[in-house]
């Protein structure tokens, strides 16, 4: 069973501060996601989503300032759901948004991919995977650029949360 990081474009006037609204954003069905996916207007980083956060951030995530590197995976104001063992859910605003999408925009993959490297390559094969995990690493990077670039355009606000499949 697998977590993943789920993000989603919010318009700014529809955003609730209420943790059943925002369940509720994430109830949809994988046909629907796919389709926000393929518009920018979803994304979805599978469990190695603390990785991402290591290459934005270049520290672990409970180390970084509160840049917009730092907001691209895991930032984002937390609002707790009511039941105890649920993950928060991550707010960003439209200027936040912004911000990341800005930041997004102008980084050099490749100055990401350095700092991040030798802690990356252990996790994903070593040295002979670098080809591998580093494309892996550059196409999700292009995702997320395009992500909140879009999202960013349109004005809207960024929603997430950490889900866990249902065991079968």
């Amino acid at each position: 069973m697998s977590a993943y990081l789920h993000l989603r474009a919010v318009p700014s006037p529809a955003l609730r501060n209420s943790t059943t609204w925002l369940r509720r954003l994430f109830a949809d069905d994988e046909d629907t996601v796919r389709d926000r996916i393929d518009r920018h207007r979803e994304e979805v980083l599978d469990d190695r989503y603390h990785d991402h956060q290591l290459l934005y951030a270049d520290a672990p995530p409970e180390h970084v300032d509160a840049g917009p590197g730092a907001h691209v995976v895991l930032g984002g104001q937390r609002v707790f759901a009511t039941e105890p063992k649920q993950p928060p859910f991550l707010l960003l605003t439209a200027a936040q948004t912004a911000r990341v999408a800005t930041y997004l925009a102008e980084a050099d993959f490749e100055e990401l991919w350095r700092p991040a490297r030798a802690e990356l390559l252990p996790r994903y094969g070593g040295p002979a995977e670098e080809p591998r995990t580093r494309a892996a690493f550059a196409s999700a990077h292009r995702d997320l650029t395009a992500f909140y670039t879009t999202t960013a355009r349109y004005g809207d606000a960024v929603v997430k949360w950490l889900l866990t499949p249902a065991p079968c």
